[in-house]
């Protein structure tokens, strides 16, 4: 098979959609174009029926017991907006303190500092250089005060995967609520919220091969049941906690990616898992002085993270851009030129730092494709390190 360029392996900036996904999505932008809140016509019916298969979906595959816990959102920036925001307003007169992670994505830092500046506290635990945080840190970072904690299922840039079940066996331990930010995990790997404890989940479309502009958050209902202040308000949608007219079409699309995930992980994880097994050979057996980023055995099937000494990431890249579209950190930094705080996190110094590349394959890649990233990423760093200074 002729390969076609560019080759795309940023599959966790975002997924190409499903062509199956796609199907659903065009007649509930023609002919069942409805809206779901119509409750005195067929139009209204068949989009709320809709909606309501792609509630059902959705809760299968994060494992909730009643489709009701499913709230649509934007995508995973809002939902991590409305499960921090709202349980700190909400549950405000019980405690302001929340514990979270030093790796979490930028929505989540971000939203934990702008609750810092409204008087609530933020306890930020460290990560091992594995990637991989220790529940006794978190244990003893919760006290009295402590209203929630929120940890990262896998890891947006190093995809490491964390023991949530037993962060959430600790959440309940103390009546803390429990949130994750499962926005690169669902539809990759197993999650139950019910096994696992987990009180609130985000997750969004376009990173399970289904459209953009749409998420949803898990919200439990029963054990407890939790309550959120809302961030928008209006005809009360969403069991009155994200009012706004639901997109039909995405939604839809969100349930047939969120249903085909379900049905092909194992296959697929195993297939995915070994085209990343064997470029990371390629890349590791090719060169000197390169270094994995994030621990080995438990991260997504997709993810490799790869620091290479003595030249920097973004040269990489542009070395590699004409052909193959990768990235040095998550998409929500890659305007900056800052150094990956995630892989700062580890404890690697600034250089290894800003030498961090992201392989993340996806669905539709093939060996063929693994084989030419692989060597065409040799030769880009050996001629850059051919002209750098630092490298004897």
């Amino acid at each position: 098979m002729a390969l076609r360029f560019p080759i795309f392996m940023d599959a966790q900036s975002t997924t190409p959609c499903d062509p199956r996904v796609l199907d659903a999505m065009l007649p509930y932008f023609t002919e069942k174009f409805g809206h779901p809140a119509s409750r005195s016509h067929s139009f209204g019916w068949e989009a709320e029926a809709g909606v309501d298969t792609a509630r059902a979906r959705i809760a299968r595959v994060v494992g909730a017991r009643d489709p009701r816990e499913i709230v649509f959102t934007s995508g995973g920036t809002e939902s991590i907006n409305l499960a921090l925001k709202g349980v700190a307003e909400m549950y405000r007169e019980r405690g302001n303190h929340i514990v979270t992670t030093a790796i979490e994505q930028r929505a989540g830092m971000d939203v934990c500092k702008r609750l810092e500046r409204q008087g609530f506290q933020v306890t930020y635990v460290p990560v091992r250089p594995d990637g991989l945080v220790d529940v006794d840190v978190i244990a003893a970072a919760v006290g009295d005060r402590t209203i929630l904690i929120s940890v990262m299922l896998a890891n947006n840039e190093i995809g490491t995967i964390q023991d949530v079940a037993a962060v959430g066996a600790l959440a309940k331990a103390r009546g803390v609520l429990f949130h994750t930010d499962a926005t690169q995990a669902v539809g990759k790997i197993p999650v139950d919220v019910e096994a696992m404890g987990i009180d609130l989940l985000s997750c969004t479309a376009h990173l399970m091969y289904g459209p953009k502009g749409v998420g949803a958050l898990y919200v439990r209902r029963k054990g407890p049941r939790v309550r959120l202040a809302p961030l928008i308000d209006g005809g009360g949608h969403e069991r009155g906690m994200r009012s706004g007219t639901l997109p039909v079409p995405l939604v839809v699309g969100f349930g047939v990616a969120a249903e085909l995930c379900r049905q092909l992980m194992d296959e697929e994880g195993a297939r995915v898992g070994r085209m990343r097994d064997r470029l990371q050979d390629i890349v590791l057996s090719g060169l000197d002085e390169v270094f994995l980023n994030g621990r080995a055995d438990r991260r997504l099937p997709g993810n490799l993270n790869i620091s290479f000494a003595h030249v920097e990431g973004e040269s990489v890249l542009m070395g590699l851009n004409k052909e193959t579209a990768l990235s040095s950190g998550s998409a929500c930094t890659s305007a900056t030129l800052e150094p990956s705080y995630v892989i700062a996190a580890l404890g690697a110094s600034a250089e290894l730092a800003h030498s961090s590349i992201r392989f993340s394959l996806h669905r539709f890649n093939t060996d063929e494709e693994v084989e030419y990233v692989g060597q065409r990423t040799l030769e880009t760093v050996k001629r850059l390190r051919e002209m750098s200074p630092l490298y004897d």
